[in-house]
């Protein structure tokens, strides 16, 4: 898949989630097999961009290229501001968020939100477009309910706009994550358009995502919360992808070498004691298929330093090991 001048190489994308996707998770996802990787969304307000969020959410040293940053808004000069800004910060891809369904930002008419004014998303997309030089993204749902799809009407707005590459999630917005995401709609996008499209919605495997693939046509998947605690999910669908084979999961030790790993980057980003408390939840999501996840929560909660944190994690990972305990599942 091509987006610009950017050959994204597996087709298997990062999702951008708001509080997931940071720059240790987007780095972790690309070293284990993500062509693309996208940023939790960045405020359009430039009041924001001075904080201490907004100056992490934008940092994007040492990170490999293409950066791919989401921004998030509802008035086209000030989205159009804010892409320049994020272009002058490293980004190589922006991409506009009219996807998220949290009540919050669809109060705001940002989001999902927007797809109920298609002239006001036209001239978000046009504004956007003609502000940077670099290629220009969206994130749609199918539509805002079930009575409201509307997704091939923006999808032809976005490519009359020079929107470069559309990702459609598979749920309204009244349903949020709730029920099961569907793909004829998808399908149906895809059928419409010239620019790639990218399917997201309940892929959570190397099977699931062959089989989306072939449904709708599209040129890419788009994975989100599947990734959590499952980062190597990405470098097992590329490799069904290109050879129908299926990886073996990682061993034990692999995973508990790549959890040490993303706990460390996390308290060097974020330091103490900001990178233990949201280190708490990657832990969760890496236990939550265990047996022993409740086990293992109750012990790595305890730390309250980093050190305490690595320490208890690769206690308790090689406590396992000595068990023998079995693999973790895979993404299969």
């Amino acid at each position: 898949m091509r987006i610009g001048s950017h050959d994204i190489a597996p087709n298997v994308v990062l999702a951008p989630m708001a509080g997931v996707t940071d720059k240790p998770f987007r780095l972790l996802c690309k070293r284990l097999g993500a062509g693309l990787a996208m940023s939790e969304m960045t405020i359009s307000d430039p009041r924001f961009w001075g904080t201490e969020k907004s100056l992490r959410r934008m940092d994007h040293a040492g990170e490999p290229d293409p950066v791919g940053v989401q921004i998030a808004g509802t008035e086209p000069a000030q989205l159009a501001d804010a892409a320049r800004h994020n272009v002058d910060q490293g980004a190589r891809i922006i991409d506009i968020n009219m996807g998220c369904p949290a009540k919050k930002v669809c109060n705001a008419w940002a989001g999902s939100a927007l797809m109920r004014d298609e002239a006001l998303v036209a001239r978000i997309l046009s504004a956007v477009v003609d502000a940077v030089d670099v290629p220009v993204t969206l994130k749609i749902r199918t539509g805002w309910a079930a009575g409201q799809r509307n997704a091939v009407a923006i999808a032809r707005i976005a490519e009359d706009s020079g929107i470069q590459a559309l990702a459609v999630h598979g749920r309204t917005r009244d349903q949020h994550y709730t029920g099961v995401a569907e793909y004829d709609t998808i399908a149906e996008v895809k059928s419409r358009l010239r620019i790639p499209v990218l399917a997201n919605g309940d892929i959570d495997s190397p099977d699931k995502a062959a089989a989306v693939l072939r449904h709708t046509g599209a040129d890419a998947v788009m994975i989100g919360r599947a990734a959590q605690g499952r980062p190597w999910i990405f470098r097992e669908v590329a490799h069904f992808l290109a050879t129908g084979e299926l990886l073996p999961p990682p061993t034990l030790q692999e995973v508990r070498d790549i959890l040490l790993g993303h706990l460390e980057a996390l308290h060097a980003f974020y330091g103490e004691p900001s990178g233990v408390r949201i280190a708490r939840k990657h832990l969760g999501w890496y236990a939550k298929d265990r047996p022993e996840n409740a086990a293992f929560r109750a012990v790595v909660n305890r730390a309250e330093t980093a050190r305490e944190q690595l320490e208890l994690t690769r206690d308790y990972f090689d406590a396992l090991a000595a068990d023998p305990a079995p693999r973790l599942p895979s993404a299969a």
